[in-house]
């Protein structure tokens, strides 16, 4: 667990250490990024596993979209209820950049914390452990760290039996946008983790 634990420290170091003395600058919130896709890159070139199994791309797109589908329809239904619908400018653009990002998330969690949490546990409790890992990475918010707890025991389930990352981040991605769209920043908190968290 040497890949994971590093990476559970960079991400700590930053969001409980570095923000609350800098604050929250997107400059200095890409050292973080670069240090965790380094780790994920530099255990890939080790393993030799990169997430893009062609083969499974078509079974983990259909599971994807049996689990995606339904929060969708269920974030926006809620959206509509409170009446927290919002446009965005540039709908495109906004997808592809949370794509973008969810990339590099699903990266990290499948090739390096699941499978590190698989060579201690088996393979149900390495699940839990993944996403347990990953929900603790967005406390103290009380929306995303449930809700990305459940949302990372789907994607392991579906990669510890699919591996192909790009319909996981699809997932990933829509699910954020249509967050970002149909809910308020009073109840996700700002999409914020860790010390920035508090300074909403």
């Amino acid at each position: 667990m040497r890949f994971t634990t590093a990476i559970v420290g960079t991400v700590i170091g930053y969001t409980w250490c570095i923000v609350p003395i800098f604050g929250v600058k997107r400059w200095l919130g890409m050292v973080p990024i670069v240090l965790v896709l380094a780790l994920s890159f530099w255990r890939a070139l080790q393993r030799g596993e990169w997430g893009l199994n062609r083969s499974h791309f078509l079974p983990a797109l259909g599971w994807a979209l049996v689990f995606t589908i339904p929060v969708l329809v269920l974030t926006y239904g809620v959206g509509m209820f409170l009446e927290t619908i919002q446009g965005r400018d540039h709908l495109l653009r906004d997808f592809i950049f949370l794509f973008l990002w969810a990339c590099g998330q699903q990266f990290a969690l499948q090739t390096v914390i699941l499978r590190e949490a698989q060579t201690l546990f088996s393979d149900g409790r390495a699940i839990v452990a993944a996403a347990s890992i990953f929900s603790f990475l967005h406390l103290p918010n009380p929306f995303l760290t449930p809700t990305t707890f459940l949302g990372a025991l789907v994607w392991c389930w579906i990669y510890s039996r699919h591996p192909n990352l790009i319909p996981l981040s699809l997932a990933h991605a829509a699910a954020s946008l249509m967050i970002l769209t149909s809910l308020d920043r009073s109840l996700t908190g700002g999409m914020r983790v860790g010390y920035s968290y508090f300074l909403l």
